[in-house]
């Protein structure tokens, strides 16, 4: 494994000092905890904290900032951060108008946040949680009951963010939320596995001229393999997937992101969404918004996810609020 990293055992707080330290403007830490947090905290807004296994970078915690999160808490590489790491990133966040945490659907990172939130309960501090599953590639999976949360999650970050610097709260956010992950649907496919850099193993095997559909972001198995093709034809098998499941008619309006899962080029990316937007214009759908880049990687895994959100006026206005982070 050729890796730019140091002590295995300490890559996660490496990569927290080095995030503050090149974002001092921007970005804070909660001390002793590898927990990232929005420098200028707004008193009498409702707090939004996420976060889960690192791995995923810019997610989550390159969306820390004004108009989105106000913490991202950052576990171990593919590893869910345990509750008192929640907790404390709660007790760093709350302003007095409650907490919501934005949690992808993973056993652990359910069963830790929401456990966080019952502590924090405890102690005064009003939490609330919206969940979200937009992968409609599986319904169950290595770590998941249902479907998993995976690249949309940046986009509920984006429109609950906004909406929490507007004062909506705790209960519309949650009531937005659902709304949102509602509308939200994602599927994507890899070309190579990543390698776990605290293990220096492949976290699945592909051969060469194979593809993977539908796996999860920590190389959990997807639908089927099948052999590898030209850009245009997984396209428009990611593409026939989502819209099935999208109910979006004629005249609508998408927000689209094309994700790299890591080693994928803005090349790769950018033709992928040419050819999304051919197919969505003979569908006679109106794309507002357009996002390609990392958003949410695997580590250096080859590959990309499309996700489609189906858009009302709210969500649209939200969507396109001003933001100041890091990577969005």
């Amino acid at each position: 494994m050729k890796k730019l990293i140091n002590d295995k055992n300490n890559i996660v707080e490496e990569v927290v000092q080095g995030m503050v330290k090149a974002f001092p403007e921007k970005l804070d830490r909660v001390e002793n905890e590898t927990i990232i947090v929005r420098k200028n905290k707004k008193e009498g807004k409702v707090a939004l904290i996420s976060g889960g296994g690192s791995g995923h970078e810019p997610a989550h915690a390159g969306y820390v900032g004004y108009g989105m999160l106000d913490a991202a808490v950052c576990g171990e590489i593919f590893t869910s951060p345990g509750a008192d790491k929640v907790l404390a990133a709660i007790k760093a966040v709350d302003s007095g108008a409650g907490v919501l945490l934005i949690i992808k659907n993973y056993s652990g990172d359910i069963m830790n946040f929401e456990m966080a939130g019952e502590m924090a309960a405890m102690e005064g501090i009003e939490v609330k949680q919206v969940i979200v599953n937009d992968d409609i590639a599986v319904e169950n999976s290595t770590y998941t009951v249902g479907r998993r949360g995976i690249a949309g999650t940046v986009l509920v970050h984006k429109i609950l963010g906004a909406a929490a610097e507007k004062g909506y709260s705790l209960d519309e956010l949650v009531n937005l939320g659902n709304k949102v992950i509602g509308n939200l649907k994602t599927m994507g496919m890899s070309l190579k596995p990543c390698t776990v850099f605290s293990t220096g193993k492949e976290s699945f095997s592909l051969a060469d001229d194979e593809v993977e559909i539908g796996l999860g972001i920590h190389g959990e198995p997807g639908t089927h393999r099948e052999k590898m093709s030209a850009a245009n034809e997984f396209t428009e098998k990611l593409f026939e997937k989502i819209w099935n499941e999208s109910d979006v008619k004629e005249g609508e309006k998408l927000a689209v992101l094309v994700n790299s899962l890591g080693e994928t080029t803005p090349i790769e990316l950018f033709i992928v969404n040419n050819h999304l937007h051919d197919l969505l214009k003979e569908k006679k759908v109106t794309v507002a918004k357009t996002f390609v880049g990392n958003y949410m990687t695997s580590l250096d895994m080859g590959g990309f996810s499309i996700t489609f959100l189906k858009l009302d006026e709210e969500m649209e206005k939200l969507l396109n609020a001003e933001q100041d982070t890091i990577a969005f």
